[in-house]
C-alpha cells in the first residue's frame, strides 16, 4: 500500500494574522535577544559551548541565590527538571513528606511515588500556605528524609509565603527540601543558601522569559552528596544528575543539547542580571499588584486573599454563569490576548513573569479582559480599572 504525501499547510497559514499577547500562566512573550539567540545552531561540545554553559552556571548562582556549584540543565520542560529533582534524591522506601496546594505540588509526590518513595501527602486548604506550626509537627511524627513544596502554586494561585520557616524546619529535622520555583524563580526573592533548600527548580519560559523545553535544577553541596553516594541506581539515564555532570561540569557528552534553547536561556538570564534582581522583583511587585487593583476596579474578584496571594499568576474568580474555556476563546479571537484557564477552580488566570510585566502590556489586558466580560454580558467598569491600573502605575513611580 502507498501512503499519501500529506497536504500540510504553512505556518502563515495556520498562526493568526496578528500575533497573540501571552498574557497566561506560561509560557511569555521573550525579549528580541532571546529569539535571536534561538535561531542560532553551534556545536554542542567544544570551546564556545563550554564558554556558553560556564556562563549560564555563573548566571543561574545569582538568580537562584546559591554558592553551589552544582546547577544542571535538561532537556525538556519544568516538569522534566521537577522530576530530575526528585528522581536523584529520591528511592526505594525514601520517606517524603509532600506539601500539597494543588496540582503541580501534587505532580511532585506523584514523581516521589513513582520512585518507589513512602509518601506521606499533606493537603493545604485551598487559597492558604503551608503553615510551619503545623508542617513542624508532621515532621515530628513522620521523620521524612525529603520535602516537597512549591514557593507558587500555578494552578490555584496560591503563594507559600513562610517558605524560608520551612527551610529552617527542614535544617532543624535533616531533611532535603526540593522547592519548585518554575513559576517564581526572578519574579520574587527566592534564596537558596539562606533558605537552606536543596534542590531548586525551574523552566525557562516563565519568570526567565526564555523558550520552553530547556530547564534547570541547582542541588546544594549536600545533596550533590547524597547524589554522589547513592546506592541504587536511578532508573532514568536522561535525568541521571550524575550523567547530566559530564556536560554540564566536564565539558563532556551526555546527549544531544538543545543548543538553541541554551543560546536563548543565556540570554534570558544575561537580561536578568543586567536588570538585577532587587530591580526586577520591583518591576514584578509594582506591575502585579497593579493588575490586580484594576481587575478589583473592574468589579471583579480575586480567587486568593491577601499574602496567600501568588503575584507571578493571577487568579480571577469567574461569574456562576459563565466558563473559563469561553473567556479564554473570547479574548483570544476578538482582543488577541490570550491568559489561561485553571485546572478546577472556577477561574481565569494571567501571568505577571517576566516580559509579561511591562506597562503596555498591563493596559492591553485589563481593556481586553474587562471588554471580554462585557461582551458576555457581565456589568464590569472597564474606564475604571483602567484608571486604576494608571494610578497605581503613577503612584509606585513615585515611591
Amino acid at each position: 500500500m502507498k501512503i499519501a504525501v500529506p497536504q500540510i499547510d504553512t505556518l502563515d497559514h495556520i498562526l493568526p494574522e496578528e500575533p497573540l499577547l501571552m498574557m497566561g500562566a506560561g509560557p511569555v512573550p521573550i525579549p528580541q535577544a532571546v529569539a535571536n539567540a534561538n535561531g542560532i545552531v553551534i556545536n554542542h561540545l567544544g570551546e564556545t559551548m563550554g564558554k556558553i554553559i560556564h556562563q549560564v552556571k555563573s548566571m543561574a548562582g545569582y538568580i537562584f541565590q546559591t554558592d553551589s556549584p552544582w546547577i544542571v540543565g535538561v532537556a525538556g520542560p519544568g516538569s522534566a527538571a521537577m522530576e530530575m529533582a526528585v528522581a536523584n534524591l529520591v528511592w526505594k522506601n525514601t520517606k517524603v513528606l509532600s506539601i500539597c496546594n494543588g496540582f503541580f505540588s501534587n505532580r511532585l509526590a506523584q514523581m516521589a511515588q513513582r520512585a518507589g518513595a513512602e509518601v506521606e501527602q499533606v493537603s493545604i486548604v485551598e487559597g492558604q500556605s503551608a503553615n510551619p506550626v503545623e508542617i513542624r509537627k508532621l515532621l515530628e511524627e513522620l521523620t521524612p528524609e525529603v520535602i516537597t513544596i512549591v514557593q507558587g502554586e500555578t494552578s490555584n494561585t496560591t503563594y507559600n509565603h513562610q517558605l524560608a520557616e520551612i527551610g529552617k524546619l527542614a535544617k532543624e529535622f535533616n531533611c532535603y527540601l526540593i522547592v519548585d520555583a518554575v513559576c517564581t524563580l526572578s519574579t520574587m526573592p527566592l534564596k537558596m543558601d539562606e533558605w537552606h533548600i536543596d534542590a531548586v527548580i525551574t523552566g525557562g519560559q516563565k519568570g526567565l522569559s526564555s523558550i520552553p523545553g530547556v530547564s534547570l535544577v541547582a542541588f546544594s553541596d549536600r545533596a550533590w552528596q547524597r547524589i554522589s553516594n547513592r546506592v541504587i541506581q536511578i532508573p532514568q539515564w536522561t535525568l541521571d544528575a550524575m550523567l547530566a555532570s559530564n556536560f554540564w561540569h566536564q565539558d563532556s557528552y551526555h546527549y544531544t543539547a538543545p543548543v538553541s534553547g541554551l543560546l536563548a536561556l543565556h540570554e534570558a538570564m544575561r537580561l536578568i542580571c543586567n536588570e538585577t534582581l532587587e530591580k526586577r522583583f520591583k518591576r514584578h511587585l509594582t506591575c502585579s499588584t497593579a493588575l490586580q487593583s484594576a481587575i478589583e476596579s473592574l468589579g471583579l474578584d480575586l480567587y486568593i486573599d491577601g499574602k496567600n496571594r501568588l503575584n507571578s499568576v493571577i487568579g480571577i474568580r469567574l461569574p456562576e454563569q459563565l466558563e473559563s474555556k469561553i473567556v479564554c476563546e473570547h479574548i483570544s479571537k476578538n482582543y488577541r490576548v490570550e491568559i489561561a484557564g485553571s485546572f478546577g477552580p472556577p477561574i481565569v488566570r494571567i501571568g505577571q513573569m517576566g516580559e509579561q510585566c511591562r506597562e503596555h502590556n498591563l493596559f492591553r489586558t485589563i481593556h481586553a479582559f474587562g471588554s471580554t466580560f462585557k461582551d458576555l454580558g457581565i456589568k464590569v467598569d472597564v474606564p475604571a480599572g483602567m484608571a486604576q491600573l494608571e494610578n497605581m502605575l503613577q503612584r509606585q513611580k513615585f515611591c
